[in-house]
């Protein structure tokens, strides 16, 4: 079962459906109740540090250190898996989505992260549940290994009191249509949306819905804050997903 955990600020804005902020210090739990960890990761050195830290923790084992190895995930089963963003030969997401599939009792974070939205929202997707920017110190690393590993889903800090959290509450296991209608989405801006999706320009778009130029301006604008965007190819992208 999912839980979330308080932050000691007014619950109604920092949680994500199921997503929380990383606390700097969370509690070991008791000795039997030991974290099985998998790192996955290209960079040998990268492991082996890792492996070092982790394993000075009582509560927390590394049970794997490798490359994503299917055979050895499934002889460990370990509980949380913490996989590189930047992997050399490999899609990240695309490994993302491939553990999700065949270890769907663990609970995966995502390491080495950019504060990236529509990156994380991607991950969000296919059911990563925690999340390590670069800049993380150790003592907030390990609390969202022990959180996610209760089943607490955590969002990193920066994104927590953004639109994102937003957006992430009704994407995380939603289509994009419902998650146009749970930012509000007006009928004007879907149509908007669409006609990006088919590469008109402003101009275009003005003539096709017959209102000024600046008004569609001022329609992309809101379409770009409510699904934290950043250009037309986003929201390009983000309409080939609907069809």
């Amino acid at each position: 079962m999912e839980r979330t955990v308080g932050t000691g600020r007014a619950p109604s804005h920092d949680r994500a459906r199921g997503f929380v902020l990383p606390l700097v210090y969370m509690p070991p739990p008791p000795p039997h109740d030991t974290i099985k960890i998998a790192i996955i990761d290209d960079n040998r050195l990268v492991r082996e540090a890792l492996t070092a830290m982790l394993n000075r923790l009582t509560d927390i084992r590394v049970v794997s250190s490798d490359v994503a190895d299917s055979a050895s995930l499934a002889e460990t089963k370990p509980d949380v898996l913490l996989l590189d963003v930047g992997l050399r030969d490999q899609d990240s997401l695309r490994v993302a989505t491939t553990l999700r599939q065949e270890n769907p009792n663990a609970k995966i974070i995502v390491m080495d992260l950019l504060p990236v939205n529509e990156e994380i929202m991607e991950y969000v997707n296919v059911g990563v549940s925690g999340f390590v920017l670069k800049d993380a110190s150790f003592d907030e690393f390990i609390a969202t290994i022990r959180s996610v590993a209760t089943g607490t889903k955590v969002l990193p800090p920066r994104m927590t009191e953004s639109l994102f959290s937003q957006i992430a509450k009704e994407v995380d296991g939603q289509e994009p249509a419902q998650v146009l209608e749970a930012v509000r989405m007006t009928p004007r801006e879907r149509e908007v949306i669409d006609l990006i999706g088919e590469g008109l320009s402003n101009k275009e778009i003005a003539q096709r819905l017959n209102i000024a130029t600046h008004t569609v301006k001022s329609h992309v604008r809101n379409v770009m804050e409510k699904l934290a965007l950043h250009t037309r190819l986003q929201i390009a992208a983000y309409s080939h997903r609907e069809t």
